[in-house]
C-alpha cells in the first residue's frame, strides 16, 4: 500500500509553475510506440508509432566462414513517425548488434526477445521522416511457425535461402515486420565467388573482386516484409522478355534462377511462365510489378513453395498448378496485401481459385466440377476441410490449413455463381486495380462486392461459407 504526502505550499506552486512553463514552450514528450500490433494471430508482430517507406540492406554471407559470424549487415530504415516518438522498436530474431544510428546519431537500444527498441537522442514528432541504421552480425536462426514449419533463413547445401511467411524475415534484418506495413527495397549482397545472390524485384548492379561477388537488387513497388527474399547458391540462370506485357517495348523482363540439379526436371514448367502471365493479366488485369520469374532451389530446402515477390521460389520442379497459383499471388496477396493474418483467405482463397480457372480455360474440369468434387469428397482428401471458416482460422497454426485454401476458393465460387462470368472477372479485375499495392482485409472485400452487384443479396455466402461453421447445407 502507498500512502499521498501534501505537499509544501511552496513546493506545489514551483510544481505548477515547472508543468505551466513546459506547456508554454512546446516541451511535450513523446511516448513510446507500440511493440506489437496487436495481430489476431501474431500479437508481437509489427510495431507502433512509424510506417517504413523505405529499406536499404546491405549484406555480406559467407556460408563457409570459420567462425559463428556467417551474416553482417548494415540495415537502413527511412520512416515516418505516425505519433510523437521517445522510442520505438524493429522486429530482430537472434544476431548481434553493432551499433545503432537515428539520423546519424548515437541512439541507445537494449533487447528483449525479438523486440529491438530504439532511443533516438531527440523525441521525434509525429509526420517527421527519419532514418534509423542498424549494424549487425552473426548466424541468422531458423524459425520454426506455429504449424512446425520453417522459415527465417534456412541453410542449403550450397548457401541458405531466407523466407518470411510470416515472421521469418526478422531473422535476416530488422523490420517493422507484419504486412500492413509495405515498403520499397534495395538489397546489396556480397558472397563467395563461384556463388550466385538471387533477391526481389531488379538485377542493378554486379561485379567481382578478391574473390568476392556483390550484387545489388531493387524493388520500387511497395512490398510486405514477409515477400523478401534472398537465396544463395549455385544456380543457372536465364533472363528474357515476355512480349506484349509490361511497360517498355522489350516486353516484362523474367529472371529465373535454377539449381543445376533440378534445371532438367524445371525447364518445360518454367517454360510455360509466358502463358501463365498472359493468361493472369487477361484474368486480373495488368500485372503490378515491373518484372517476373522464379527461384527453383532443391527438393528438401524448404517445405513449401512461397509467393516472394516478382520471383516466387519453389523447393523443387513445380507443377503448373503450383506454378499458376504463386504468380496468381502477384496480384493477390504480393500487391494487395491482407492487413492482418486474418485475411489469409483473400491470399490463399484467390490463389488457389486462380487453379480453378486455370484448368477450367485449359481443357480441364470446369470450375463448377472442381467445386461440386470438393463439396461431395474433398474431405477424403483434405480431412480438415469444414475444421473452420475461411474467414476465421482457429488459431496461428492453422492458417495455411485447407479450410484457407480450398474454401476460400469455394467462397469465391460462390459469388461467381451468384453474379455470372462477366460481373465475376470485373469483380476480381476491379478488385486487383482499386487497392493496388495496398492492403486490404476481409470487410474491405465484402464491401467492394456488395457494392460491384447491388441488389445481390450476399449474406448467405458471407454467413455460411465465409464464416459458417461446418459444412455448409448445398444451395
Amino acid at each position: 500500500m502507498s500512502r499521498s504526502v501534501p505537499l509544501a505550499p511552496a513546493t506545489a506552486l514551483l510544481l505548477v509553475g515547472a508543468l505551466a512553463l513546459t506547456a508554454c514552450d512546446g516541451g511535450v514528450h513523446g511516448t513510446p510506440g507500440g511493440s506489437g500490433l496487436r495481430d489476431p494471430y501474431f500479437p508481437k508482430a509489427g510495431n507502433g508509432g512509424y510506417d517504413v517507406t523505405h529499406y536499404d540492406l546491405d549484406l555480406a554471407y559467407d556460408p563457409d566462414a570459420p567462425d559463428t559470424t556467417t551474416l553482417s549487415g548494415t540495415a537502413t530504415l527511412t520512416a515516418r513517425a505516425t505519433q510523437d516518438l521517445s522510442a520505438f522498436n524493429l522486429d530482430l530474431d537472434g544476431l548481434d548488434i553493432r551499433s545503432v544510428t537515428v539520423d546519424g546519431d548515437k541512439a541507445r537500444w537494449n533487447r528483449t526477445g525479438q523486440e529491438l527498441t530504439v532511443r533516438p537522442h531527440d523525441d521525434l514528432d509525429e509526420g517527421r521522416a527519419f532514418r534509423v541504421t542498424v549494424r549487425y552480425s552473426g548466424t541468422p536462426r531458423t524459425i520454426t511457425d506455429p504449424d512446425g514449419s520453417n522459415e527465417g533463413w534456412l541453410p542449403t547445401k550450397d548457401g541458405a535461402v531466407a523466407l518470411g511467411e510470416p515472421t521469418g524475415s526478422m531473422a535476416w534484418f530488422p523490420g517493422n515486420h507484419h504486412p500492413s506495413d509495405k515498403a520499397s527495397y534495395d538489397l546489396t549482397i556480397t558472397v563467395p565467388e563461384g556463388l550466385q545472390a538471387v533477391s526481389n524485384g531488379e538485377l542493378t548492379a554486379t561485379s567481382t573482386s578478391g574473390g568476392r561477388t556483390t550484387s545489388t537488387w531493387h524493388t520500387a513497388e511497395p512490398m510486405a516484409s514477409y515477400l523478401a527474399t534472398l537465396a544463395i547458391g549455385d544456380y543457372d540462370v536465364r533472363r528474357y522478355a515476355i512480349p506484349g506485357l509490361g511497360g517498355t517495348s522489350d516486353g516484362l523482363p523474367v529472371y529465373t534462377a535454377v539449381d543445376p540439379t533440378e534445371a532438367a526436371a524445371s525447364q518445360k514448367v518454367l517454360a510455360q511462365i509466358p502463358a501463365v502471365m498472359k493468361w493472369a493479366q487477361a484474368a486480373f488485369g495488368p500485372y503490378p510489378f515491373a518484372s517476373t520469374g522464379a527461384i527453383v532451389d532443391r527438393v528438401g530446402d524448404a517445405g513449401y513453395a512461397l509467393e516472394t515477390q516478382n520471383r516466387p521460389f519453389f523447393p523443387g520442379a513445380p507443377d503448373t498448378g503450383t506454378l499458376v497459383h504463386e504468380l496468381a499471388h502477384q496480384w493477390f496477396g504480393d500487391s494487395v496485401t491482407p492487413k492482418t493474418w486474418q485475411d489469409m483467405w483473400l491470399n490463399e482463397g484467390f490463389a488457389t481459385y486462380a487453379e480453378w480457372m486455370w484448368t477450367e480455360d485449359h481443357g480441364g474440369d470446369s470450375a463448377q466440377q472442381t467445386f461440386d468434387a470438393l463439396y461431395d469428397h474433398g474431405d477424403d482428401v483434405y480431412e480438415d476441410l469444414w475444421d473452420f471458416p475461411p474467414g476465421k482460422p482457429s488459431s496461428a497454426a492453422h492458417l495455411s490449413d485447407s479450410p484457407v485454401y480450398q474454401r476460400g476458393a469455394m467462397v469465391l465460387h460462390k459469388i461467381r455463381q451468384t453474379v455470372g462470368d462477366k460481373a465475376f472477372t470485373a469483380i476480381v479485375q476491379g478488385w486487383a486495380a482499386a487497392h493496388r499495392h495496398g492492403n486490404a482485409d476481409t470487410d474491405d472485400f465484402t464491401t467492394y462486392v456488395e457494392q460491384q452487384a447491388p441488389g445481390k443479396d450476399f449474406t448467405p455466402i458471407w454467413d455460411t461459407w465465409l464464416y459458417g461453421d461446418g459444412k455448409p447445407e448445398r444451395a
